[in-house]
């Protein structure tokens, strides 16, 4: 696979230069982006997913929910529907896409809806919801709107500086794109990271005056969940499961389960993998599966045996005071 990134290197370049020409011509007025009445807030990445957008998405809700009525739109990525569809209890990840699935589920009072055209959507969600606040959901790169707050992710392990274009590497957007977002948030952190190694880091993003730099990292739930039962984690110690992901980057959580004591056999499929009735038969074979939140909703699956681990992100330092102030501040 790496050879063939090398090799794809000319292809690269090409692909650098239609992003470059088209991020130019939006920043010339060439290609207009629109602003909207209600405050949007854009949770994206530079490179093609692994930063933890959908735990994001997530964490905001949690903290915001409570007191500002609150509109998720994505674009439903991998749905096989089109248009604008608003979730409800009826929907399958085939319908809406596996992400907002989970959104909806984990919070089923709140407005979550899919619209590739998202001019489309928030207007149909400003008219008839009226939020507070619309969390654009992996809007990074979709530059017909002009969000009030663009919140950049980039994981601790793979941070955007460090990377080059598709399909050499893994960018899909330009690095100075960088410069729209104002709060620049490294994803994925060790959660005890030296300050020394956060100065570095942020000499390497190299922030311009008015943007912050702030470090989360992954704080998994001691308890797994399945279709009937749950189950303590700690219980799994020097016991055999078969982890099951179909996401961009499951190191993390591999590693997590094996500092828990658990003997892992991993099974990994592609990012947003539809599994198979074939596959889920097979999984019910293992004594037991993990997997993760958004691949159990992918799974529909009522097999007794398959157990999901929920995770959310920790703020390193004032962070989380920080995302809330900015976020309460668009509001004003």
């Amino acid at each position: 696979m790496q050879l063939l990134r090398k090799i794809a290197y000319p292809i690269s370049l090409l692909y650098a230069a239609v992003v470059y020409v088209r991020n130019y011509c939006y920043d010339i007025g060439v290609f207009k982006s629109k602003c909207f009445k209600t405050p949007t807030i854009c949770i994206g990445n530079l490179s093609i997913g692994g930063t933890g957008k959908t735990p994001m998405i997530e964490w905001l809700i949690t903290n915001l929910e409570t007191t500002k009525r609150l509109a998720v739109l994505s674009r439903g990525y991998r749905r096989k529907t089109k248009g604008f569809i608003e979730v409800n209890p009826t929907h399958s990840s085939r319908d809406v896409g596996d992400e907002p699935l989970q959104i909806y589920k984990k919070f089923p009072d709140s407005i979550v809806a899919v619209d590739a055209e998202r001019r489309n959507g928030i207007a149909i969600l400003e008219e008839k919801y009226s939020p507070d606040f619309l969390l654009l959901d992996d809007a990074f790169q979709h530059r017909k709107v002009h969000a009030s707050l663009y919140l950049l992710l980039t994981s601790f392990d793979n941070l955007y500086t460090k990377d080059f274009y598709l399909p050499t590497g893994n960018l899909r957007d330009g690095k100075k794109e960088a410069k729209r977002a104002k709060l620049i948030i490294v994803t994925k952190c060790p959660l005890l990271l030296d300050s020394a190694i956060q100065a570095e880091i942020i000499k390497q993003l190299n922030p311009l005056p008015y943007q912050r730099v702030l470090f989360c990292g992954f704080e998994y739930d001691q308890i797994v969940h399945g279709n009937k039962r749950s189950i303590e984690l700690n219980t799994l110690k020097q016991k055999k499961v078969t982890l099951v992901t179909g996401i961009a980057n499951a190191a993390p959580l591999y590693q997590f389960l094996e500092s828990q004591g658990l003997i892992v056999e991993h099974l990994e499929f592609p990012d947003h993998h539809f599994f198979t009735g074939r596959e889920l038969k097979e999984f019910e074979l293992k004594e037991l599966i993990l997997t993760t939140e958004k691949d159990y909703t992918r799974m529909n699956s009522n097999a007794n045996n398959i157990f999901y681990l929920s995770v959310k992100h920790r703020f390193l330092g004032d962070g989380k005071s920080v995302v809330l102030k900015t976020v309460e501040e668009l509001g004003k």
